[in-house]
């Protein structure tokens, strides 16, 4: 298969997007971890809810630093593609147009998962508030039309 300089740049955008989302995520998550110090210094040590929330925001962190360092890994790598190219270098371009794919990938699939930890530290916080159940979607849309 031959690629062109086009090729590799065609990843640019969704490459950027995505590094945006995570900045997004991680912005949130820093200010999410502000919110739980504070809570922290009122409560004390003994909230187990506020430990979880803790525990599962140190991971996510970790994620989220490793979904950035893979997407940045993608697009570097995609640049020096499109260099590689321009000299004429096609066989170790193909190469690095694959690493970038396999980085890129790896970054989304991170994402997946802290995405899913970002939703049980939500259940985990909406778990200390009492009368609140988890319906179904049938039940919810039935509770709407009575």
């Amino acid at each position: 298969m031959d690629i062109s300089i086009n090729t590799p740049a065609l990843l640019f955008p969704a490459i950027s997007l995505v590094l945006l989302a995570y900045t997004n995520r991680y912005l949130a998550l820093a200010n999410r971890i502000r919110n739980l110090h504070d809570k922290y210094l009122e409560k004390g040590v003994n909230d187990l809810v506020l430990h979880g929330q803790i525990k599962s925001i140190r991971y996510r962190l970790k994620l989220i630093r490793n979904m950035q360092m893979l997407g940045m890994i993608a697009i570097i790598t995609c640049i020096f593609c499109i260099f590689l190219i321009y000299i004429e270098s096609t066989g170790i371009a193909h190469v690095l147009f694959a690493f970038a794919l396999l980085a890129f990938l790896i970054s989304l699939c991170i994402s997946l998962l802290e995405i899913s930890l970002s939703n049980k530290a939500l259940e985990l916080e909406l778990s200390d508030m009492e009368g609140l159940e988890d319906p179904t979607v049938l039940e919810y849309i039935k509770k709407k039309f009575e």
